[in-house]
């Protein structure tokens, strides 16, 4: 037996002890993701048990050094890890945008004392983070944020507002870009990380037309932020903050699986019973295409893991997997006629299916429309010539 073969059973052996049953069962609702934080709390005993296996054993993030909190897999470990969690259906045991964007661009940009501190509390799942990038002015011209940072010595005071900024009435810190020179569009922005706690700093819940507030206003006023609390170089944040971009995108995609590229039949069967031969043929052709983007998926984190990935990969994953997730409610919505419209009632979760319906809508819009994705396609990828 080699030496995946053996980390292979020796997973399967972990999971059969430590995944709770309730825990191989797909997310209903927002309600079923465990986010960490200082505020967080267990829904369930077996969500606790979930998190806590997961976090003891580094599994939270697998594949970061066991220094920062994670359990120092290779890239074909980790992989395995990833594969068999998906056979059983396992849920993520800590949802947290420190894991998946904040964390990446620590481990390239941040000192050995940030990895150290940041890292391994995001690890733990002992701070929720929020983004501070869009503003109302600056969504897909980012660069052009005007939130500014004055120098005060030992410290940054900074004004100004962001938007868009999931979860911030909810995340303990954020990390933020900030403008610290007016003089330089590209050069004088810096990557700044604080408490959400600072004096200064206030949040508004933006309401969607799904129902839902995901998203805040972000507000600062004179708010103090420590010199320290940078990560890359002083007005090079935007090397830094191009980089996490990446990871975003990879993120909102689901490059890495999950319900967006999950067999839709049984779902939708559940919901309505039988299903007519035209709308199965519909739900076999997204099967098909849903298990190739996954595959694509693991192909582009082969690639990155050995060095070979293309910058602009996570612009092509973004744009064809949140197509593939809108697509995926379209069907559902389809499927359950005018019942999938109802709004309110217990029967339909509250609306379930038509609210998920309406939140993928803005799938196209954040981390990068889908008309910026395209562009950067087409000029990076496909190498065609501009307007």
């Amino acid at each position: 037996m080699s030496d995946l073969e053996a980390f292979r059973t020796e997973v399967r052996d972990w999971l059969a002890a430590n995944c709770p049953e309730e825990m191989r069962k797909p997310v209903r609702g927002e309600e079923d993701v465990f986010w960490g934080g200082r505020r967080a709390v267990f829904n369930s005993d077996a969500q606790k048990q979930w998190f806590l296996a997961c976090r003891d054993k580094g599994y939270t993030v697998p594949d970061w050094p066991r220094d920062y909190g994670g359990a120092g897999l290779s890239a074909a470990q980790a992989k395995i890890l990833r594969q068999e969690m998906s056979s059983i259906g396992a849920r993520l045991p800590l949802s947290s945008f420190g894991i998946w964007m904040l964390g990446p661009a620590l481990l390239k940009f941040g000192t050995e004392e940030q990895k150290k501190h940041y890292l391994t509390q995001i690890a733990r799942g002992e701070i929720r983070w929020c983004q501070g990038y869009s503003e109302p002015g600056s969504g897909s011209d980012l660069v052009s944020m005007q939130t500014f940072g004055a120098d005060e010595g030992d410290h940054w005071v900074v004004n100004g507002q962001k938007i868009w900024t999931s979860y911030a009435d909810e995340a303990d810190w954020i990390f933020c870009l900030v403008r610290t020179d007016k003089s330089n569009k590209y050069q004088g922005i810096t990557f700044m990380l604080f408490d959400m706690e600072t004096a200064g700093v206030s949040t508004k819940p933006i309401l969607l037309i799904s129902g839902n507030s995901p998203f805040c206003e972000t507000f600062f006023d004179d708010v103090k932020v420590p010199k320290e609390q940078h990560v890359g170089e002083i007005n090079r944040g935007w090397d830094v903050a191009k980089y996490l971009l990446g990871h975003e995108r990879e993120m909102i995609s689901g490059a890495g699986g999950g319900d967006r590229t999950a067999g839709i039949g049984a779902v939708i069967k559940r919901m309505v019973g039988e299903i007519d031969p035209v709308l199965r043929a519909q739900l076999a052709q997204f099967d098909v295409d849903a298990l190739a983007y996954s595959a694509m998926g693991e192909k582009f984190l082969d690639e990155v893991n050995v060095g070979k990935g293309h910058p602009a990969q996570p612009n092509m994953m973004k744009y064809a997997g949140t197509e593939l997730n809108k697509r995926r409610h379209e069907l559902m919505m389809a499927a359950g006629g005018s019942r999938a419209l109802e709004w309110d009632s217990a029967e339909t979760g509250g609306g379930k299916a038509a609210r998920g319906w309406l939140r993928t809508k803005a799938n196209s819009i954040e981390g990068g429309t889908s008309e910026v994705m395209l562009n950067v396609i087409a000029k990076r990828i496909l190498d065609l010539p501009g307007a």
